[in-house]
């Protein structure tokens, strides 16, 4: 019965090992797609630097601040032959024909972030369009329907990546229609 316990505790424990090894292995392949997605392009505050904007790494993937304000949209500058859209200096809001949409917090803080998300919902958003992957539709320049079309594996391993970032409390404006009116953006998953 001894040797029984102990061969079934190794066992245990060489299981936890490899798991732990797999979850490095995949939330490494998605810190590798996200940085080839280039998603801290419009979901990452910057620091000014001579040579530009460059990713606050204080604040990586933590979306539009929420202290920023929002600059006026010059008007007429929106057209058929005028520019398609316009962006704050940071790129983390955008204004288009569609309104202003703000790039969402995707730290794993459950407030304001995608902590409340499941791996599930992440992937039904990004293959749908739809906001937790049944609310309001995810507005431009998101490039949903390109990363929609990624493997489960791949958006699973974005998932563990995004989930193993420090949580950042910063609670990104809902989006404004073209109207002016806002667009609520889904806090938790439905029950």
């Amino acid at each position: 019965f001894a040797c029984c316990f102990v061969f079934s505790a190794v066992a245990v424990s060489s299981d936890k090992a490899a798991d732990a090894k797999k979850l490095k292995a995949m939330i490494e392949r998605g810190r590798y797609l996200v940085n080839l997605g280039g998603c801290d392009h419009c979901h990452s505050p910057k620091i000014f630097t001579p040579m530009g904007p460059i990713p606050d790494t204080t604040r990586l993937l933590s979306g539009s601040p929420s202290s920023s304000k929002l600059p006026e949209v010059p008007k007429d500058i929106l057209a058929p032959d005028k520019w398609g859209a316009v962006t704050t200096n940071d790129l983390t809001a955008w204004a288009g024909p569609w309104g202003v949409s703000f790039a969402r917090n995707l730290t794993p803080d459950v407030a304001t972030g995608i902590g409340s998300w499941t791996e599930e919902i992440f992937i039904k958003a990004l293959r749908t369009g739809k906001d937790m992957g049944e609310g309001r539709a995810i507005l431009p320049p998101m490039p949903w329907p390109s990363i929609g079309q990624s493997t489960d594996t791949d958006l699973k391993a974005i998932f563990a990546y995004l989930q193993s970032l420090k949580p950042i409390e910063n609670a990104v404006p809902d989006p404004i229609s073209p109207t002016g009116e806002h667009m609520p953006t889904m806090k938790a998953p439905k029950k």
